[in-house]
């Protein structure tokens, strides 16, 4: 027998703003039962779950765990032009001048994740 991941959970201060946040990387939808102010907000997705959770201490250091996202609809650039725009904040530019390589960008709560090239990006080179 085997296992598979139903939820990634996330420490946060405000579960609520953070997954709604999310959502709209991931095209994702809120719970029907959450609302703002609830200690915990899960959002639904085509995979696992992202489960945020409130907890009492701010994030200090590095994430352990990160997400990578890669966009299906649109090119690496364009994502992380739109996703800057939703309220992310640029923490490092991987890409090269070849066209390669990632993004890192920070939550409105200041975990890490990566941008990706998309499927038809990689398969450009």
């Amino acid at each position: 027998m085997t296992s598979l991941v139903r939820h990634v959970t996330v420490d946060s201060a405000d579960p609520y703003s953070l997954a709604t946040f999310w959502a709209q990387i991931l095209g994702g939808s809120l719970s029907e039962e959450d609302k703002p102010g609830d200690p915990e907000a899960l959002v639904v997705t085509e995979g696992a779950g992202l489960l945020f959770v409130q907890v009492p201490d701010t994030k200090t250091t590095k994430n352990r765990v990160h997400l990578d996202i890669q966009p299906q609809d649109r090119t690496r650039d364009e994502e992380v032009d739109r996703l800057l725009t939703l309220g992310a904040t640029l923490h490092a530019d991987h890409r090269r001048p070849d066209g390669t390589g990632w993004v890192t960008l920070a939550d409105i709560e200041g975990n890490e994740f990566c941008v990706e090239r998309s499927a038809a990006e990689r398969a450009e080179s």
